[in-house]
This record gives C-alpha cells, structure tokens and sequence, in this order.
C-alpha cells in the first residue's frame, strides 16, 4: 500500500482511505457482517485511514468500526471523525454545534463507542454559523493538547475559514468533496491548503456512486438512499450525467480499467498531498477500487479523462438546495 501524508502536520496515512458512512444506511440497508468484512478486508490491504461520523445513523456507524476494529492493533490504523451535525429521532438535519463545550462532548461520546482513548484527526463536519471557527478549534487545540485529539482537521469550509483555523492551530487537512464532476476546490480552496501546508481527504470521488460505471438511468433509489433527494440524480439530470460516465468508460476501456478505477486515480493524480476516500458496502467493491493506486494516468490519459468529463460539465447541485448554504464552496 502506497502511503501519503496529510499536510506538513499530519499523520502518514494509506494513499486510499475508507469511508465508513454507506455501511450505516445512508445510501439505503447494509449488511453488517458484510460491512464488516469489508473493513477487514481493507485493513488486511493495507488501509489505515478510517473515516467516520458520530452522526452517520446516529452513533451506529462508530458502534459498528468498534466491532469491527476490536482486536486490532490501534497504532496500525487512523481514525478521522467528524462531529457536529445534528439531527433528532426521525432523520432531518437540526443544525450545528461548534460550540467549545458541545465539541467536548461530542468527543466524549465517541471515545466511547469506538472504544479508543483517542481519534487521530478530528473535525467539525460543517462550520457552525453562530460560533466563530477559532473558538471551535481552541476547544479541538485543548483536547489536543491533553492528549485526546492528535490532529485538527476540517470539512466543507472556504478559503478565508481555513486561514482562520490554522491561525489558532496548524489544520493537517481538509476534508470535502472532489470528483471529475466536483471541482469548486480547484479555484480557490486547494491553492490556500497548498500555500498552508494543508492536505485534502477527498470524499464523493464516485459522486455516490454516479460516476462508478454501475449506476444506470432506470435504477432507482431505494428505501433509506439519500441519492433519491440529490439533484444530480434526477430525472433530467441523470441521464445528462450518465452520458459524462460513458465517455469515461470509454477512456477506462482503452486502458483496461474499469470506470470506478479511472475516476479514483483521477483523483490521486491531482497531488501526492490528496488522499482519495472510498465508500465500498462490500469486499467485491472495495477490491474493485484498490487498484486504482496503480494506475499511473500520462498527460496525454489526463487530457482525455478532461475532454470525457470537462470541468463544470455535470448537472444538478452536489447536495438538495437546503444543504447547499452550508458549504465553503459550491459544485
């Protein structure tokens, strides 16, 4: 397994991280022992960036890596968790707490349940609009301090928040979403994490799946699967979107990829300080993705990928318009 550091700051982490949120319902029922098999599995491989939510199902995703890290050596893997969405019993989102106090027990909980005396890179999900960002990263900078935290991290925030954050407390890296059809980063945001010294943890490099090659028009989305409220996979825009997906494929076929792996590597090829993160339910996908380390993309390969899947190119928002407010930037 290819290795890759996150930012000047950072821990050394597996150049392909795993994404923990599908195997807790997010894009409809998951096997549990499938799920986790397939952590397993991905460990077994050489991965050792885990990333988890204490909101994914409402602590069960932290309760089901418990499980499925029980045993293991815990210097041989690094778990990144995201903390403050919050939510009630029924599944609408109630906003956020950066809160210096609320932080503190967010963390408290899921030391807990992931059964860990410490999270290696923790972040705010998604920047509290009532609480200035220093005051959340001086309570993350407190709980590094006493050992609890070993890095800060940072996710769907703009440029000038990610200069405040590190102004309080080097940030090792950003995490959000980046894909051929997810290129808002580029403009701005990614030139500021390189000129800090900040890396990227990209989520979303197969646009839920839309850009995996294995989602068609006709399928729908089932009971539970957050994808049925996404733009992008609208009637109308899928179809536009599915048509992107083909031209890849035929960029994938000539090189003997399949289309998952291409956009993966695409991805990876954007900069030795990104660390693309896959969200596989089952071992077979998560085999399916791995190799996508190995796939070394000439300019002349990035020049096709780019005239398949053009910048600015998909249709329809990354996320229903009552979420979109809430990011640093847009598509």
């Amino acid at each position: 397994m290819q290795t890759r550091t996150l930012g000047s700051t950072g821990p050394a982490v597996s150049a392909l991280g795993l994404g923990a949120m599908s195997m807790s319902g997010a894009y409809g029922a998951a096997d549990r022992t499938e799920s986790i098999a397939t952590v397993h599995a991905a460990l077994d491989a050489g991965v050792t960036l885990i990333d988890t939510g204490d909101f994914y199902a409402m602590g069960h995703n932290e309760l089901l890596l418990a499980e499925a890290l029980r045993g293991r050596d815990r210097d041989s893997y690094r778990l990144s968790v995201k903390f403050g969405m919050l939510s009630g019993p029924t599944p609408t989102m109630g906003g956020y707490d950066g809160r210096p106090a609320a932080v503190k027990n967010f963390l408290a909980y899921s030391l807990t349940r992931l059964g860990t005396d410490h999270i290696d890179v923790y972040r705010p999900a998604r920047l509290d609009p009532t609480v200035p960002v220093e005051e959340t990263v001086g309570a993350i900078k407190e709980l590094i301090d006493a050992g609890y935290v070993r890095h800060l991290g940072l996710s769907e925030v703009d440029a000038a928040t990610i200069r405040r954050a590190h102004a309080v407390h080097p940030v090792s890296d950003l995490q959000i979403e980046y894909s051929l059809i997810s290129r808002a980063v580029e403009a701005e945001v990614l030139p500021t994490l390189r000129e800090l010294g900040i890396g990227l943890t990209a989520y979303g490099v197969l646009g839920r799946g839309l850009i995996s090659g294995h989602w068609s028009a006709g399928r729908g989305a089932g009971t539970g699967d957050h994808r049925a409220r996404s733009p992008r996979f609208a009637s109308g825009n899928v179809e536009h979107n599915l048509a992107l997906v083909e031209a890849l494929r035929r960029v994938a076929d000539a090189k003997g990829r399949t289309v998952a792996q291409l956009a993966i590597a695409w991805v990876a090829a954007q900069g030795d300080d990104i660390v693309p993160l896959v969200g596989p339910r089952t071992r077979e996908r998560l085999t399916e993705a791995l190799p996508a380390l190995d796939v070394a993309l000439t300019a002349d390969d990035l020049a096709e990928i780019e005239k398949a899947v053009p910048a600015g190119a998909a249709r329809g928002d990354r996320y229903p318009s009552a979420f979109m407010a809430d990011l640093g930037v847009g598509n």
